[in-house]
């Protein structure tokens, strides 16, 4: 009795170590998050002196000064992020999904080319196609608007997705689509009214990284978006750094605290269609 009474001190100790170290590892991991907080509320004066995590006189006037710091209210700047973000979302579910049921479910001559040549677009670095995406849009005036953002998630041009879905489907059972053209559904039918509803955890998984992936991007949206009016989340809070020809870093960083607000509140209400969608292969 003893040896096995040693051996569940052993495991109940262990347990507890490691419990303690995954604690440790994940307050280092989310230490720059709670710094960025705390030094939302100190005065600037104390932002770079003070490392610590405790906030004694919360300086709320930091989200006040940088909420109409720049030359709109950055709830402006909020509204230009949804808007692109609200439209991606939508483009990228329709279209990626669609081409998807197309590779899967369809035979059509050159599939296989057309189903490589989609994946080794992924390979391809943004840099390459940049410049020429830039004349393109320049050429038919459209700088300074959404459209160049926008208009390309509704060519189902995020391969990724179109992958995703892709694989998801593949393990839809095809009785499914047999059973629905003897009731004589069309294509157009058998997607919407039948697969596209059982697709919810890719869906998810979609939605949650166009989010994230959108209201993070910087560099696309600095290089369509110059006008101020037009100004996203991610170019507005670089634009605290030279508004004033001095660093504004308190009110900086209380909007970079209210930026990621939307974030978490995609991230924690998607996190089960994330999980889902990533470790199913779409099997009931």
């Amino acid at each position: 009795m003893q040896p096995h009474r040693g051996r569940s001190i052993a495991r109940v100790v262990g347990s507890v170590a490691k419990q303690i170290l995954i604690l440790l590892l994940a307050i280092l991991m989310l230490y720059p998050i709670l710094w960025m907080i705390a030094s939302s509320l100190r005065p600037q004066s104390e932002i770079f002196t003070n490392m610590g995590l405790l906030v004694t006189k919360p300086v709320w006037e930091n989200y006040v000064a940088g909420w109409n710091a720049l030359s709109y209210p950055f709830g402006r700047y909020i509204l230009n992020s949804l808007i692109i973000v609200v439209f991606a979302i939508i483009g990228n579910i329709l279209t990626c999904s669609m081409a998807a049921y197309a590779f899967a479910r369809l035979n059509f001559r050159f599939r296989g080319m057309l189903f490589g040549f989609m994946l080794l677009m992924l390979m391809i670095p943004i840099h390459v196609i940049v410049i020429p995406q830039y004349i393109m849009w320049n050429s038919l005036h459209l700088i300074n608007t959404f459209v160049p953002l926008i208009v390309p998630k509704f060519l189902a041009m995020d391969g990724f997705f179109t992958f995703l879905f892709y694989q998801f489907l593949r393990g839809l059972p095809h009785d499914l689509d047999e059973a629905a053209k003897i009731d004589g559904a069309g294509h157009i039918r058998i997607f919407f009214q039948i697969l596209l509803p059982l697709m919810k955890p890719a869906i998810g998984t979609c939605a949650v990284f166009t989010f994230i992936w959108t209201w993070n991007d910087f560099f696309s949206q600095l290089l369509y978006l110059t006008k101020p009016d037009m100004y996203t989340v991610p170019i507005a809070l670089r634009t605290f750094i030279d508004s004033q020809s001095q660093s504004s870093y308190g009110p900086m960083f209380a909007m970079s605290v209210v930026s990621l607000i939307p974030l978490f509140l995609v991230f924690t209400f998607g996190q089960k269609y994330l999980v889902q969608g990533i470790a199913t292969t779409g099997g009931k």
